[in-house]
Formats: C-alpha cells, sequence, structure tokens
C-alpha cells in the first residue's frame, strides 16, 4: 500500500468518526491530507470505494487469520483459540475502522455491503465449523448448540469495540487470553478441563 493511500485512509478514519459519511467530502480530505484529487482518485474511484475499504480492511484481517488457523492445527481447541485471539487482536489495530464501520455502515453501496457480507459469513462459518468439529472429535461438549455457542462467541468478542482502550488496565493479548480461558472452560467437554490438561492447552498457544 502505497504512502498517499495509507494517508488517505488515515485521514478519512477520524472524519468519518466525527462528521459521518456524509458529512465529508473528497475535497476536505484531500485538504487535510496535503493531496490533489487526482491524488485521491488515483487510489479510489470514489468516496464509497474508500469507506468500503475501510470496512474489508479490518474483516479481511480477521478471515485471512482464521483461514491461516484453520489451515495450520487439526485440534479444534488449538483452531478456536487462534481464532478467538486474532478476532479480539483486531480491536486494538483497527479500532478506528471498526468504529466507522457500526457507524457508517448502512451507506455502503449494495456491491460492497454484499462483499462485506461474503467475508463475514466465511468468518462465521469457520467458527462453527471449528465448534461442530470439536463436537465430533468429542473434545467439546456434546450438548451444545454449533448455532447458539457461535453466535455467543462472535457477540462477546464483538462487543469489544464498545469498551477496549489501549491505555486499560489489561492489554489486548491479555483479553484475548481472557475470551479464550471464558470460552473453552464453557464449550470443552470434561475431561480436558482437568487443571493440567487445561493449562497445558493454553500454554500451547503463548
Amino acid at each position: 500500500m502505497s504512502d498517499l493511500r495509507k494517508k488517505i485512509i488515515q485521514t478519512a478514519l477520524p472524519l468519518f468518526e466525527a462528521k459521518g459519511f456524509h458529512g465529508v467530502s473528497v475535497n476536505e480530505i484531500v485538504e487535510q491530507v496535503g493531496t490533489s484529487k487526482g491524488g485521491f482518485y488515483h487510489h479510489f474511484s470514489s468516496k464509497d470505494e474508500l469507506l468500503f475499504v475501510i470496512h474489508d480492511t479490518f474483516i479481511s484481517y480477521v478471515l485471512e487469520n482464521a483461514e491461516k488457523a484453520n489451515a495450520e492445527f487439526n485440534s479444534p481447541t488449538d483452531k478456536l483459540q487462534a481464532i478467538v485471539r486474532s478476532f479480539v487482536k483486531v480491536f486494538d489495530l483497527y479500532k478506528p475502522h471498526i468504529s466507522v464501520f457500526y457507524q457508517e455502515h448502512i451507506y455502503l453501496r449494495p456491491a460492497y455491503e454484499l462483499q462485506i457480507k461474503q467475508k463475514r459469513d466465511q468468518f462465521k462459518q469457520i467458527i462453527m465449523q471449528a465448534i461442530e468439529e470439536g463436537k465430533q472429535c468429542g473434545e467439546f461438549r456434546q450438548d451444545i448448540s454449533v448455532e447458539i455457542t457461535g453466535m455467543a462467541i462472535l457477540g462477546m468478542v464483538n462487543w469489544t469495540y464498545k469498551w477496549y482502550q489501549r491505555e486499560g488496565v489489561k492489554t489486548i493479548e491479555e483479553i484475548g487470553d481472557i475470551f479464550v480461558d471464558l470460552i473453552l472452560h464453557a464449550i470443552l467437554h470434561e475431561r480436558f478441563l482437568d487443571q493440567n490438561a487445561f493449562a497445558s492447552i493454553l500454554l500451547s498457544q503463548k
């Protein structure tokens, strides 16, 4: 990614957050960036595409990391730990992007909205698949609902954007560990909840 493209995105983020998508013009963005409209349109076909790229950046991050975990680990427990940790980390890496997403996503053009939805659905499916695999191989409890458990994980972690602060007491890595601990204690089969076994599972990802 070119320096100018990065600068346009970083400049647009606080503007969209403060004024909303329709409250910010391309002129205002390029003025603050210190470039021309030509410089803007060299990297983005429109302000709509810029909004899409902001949304796509963090969604692509979580999806790519989930796909990597899915390919790298055989154990559903290990997969889910890695997925949750990278999912939590996105709220530190891309908090402004996520704030703009929740605030302005209704203004995405239908074609862009469809692309975002497809990636979100792919990510959700990877989580559901890991839970289903965990049930099938006996690592996870048989009585849990795959759909409800998956949605509970998504809902719990997604809410992080509302309260997470970099200057807070816990680092994003520590928060990720807490989420993993809560989730695994809720879904692991009882034979994996032996203190020593559980500790080794957690340490395997450190």
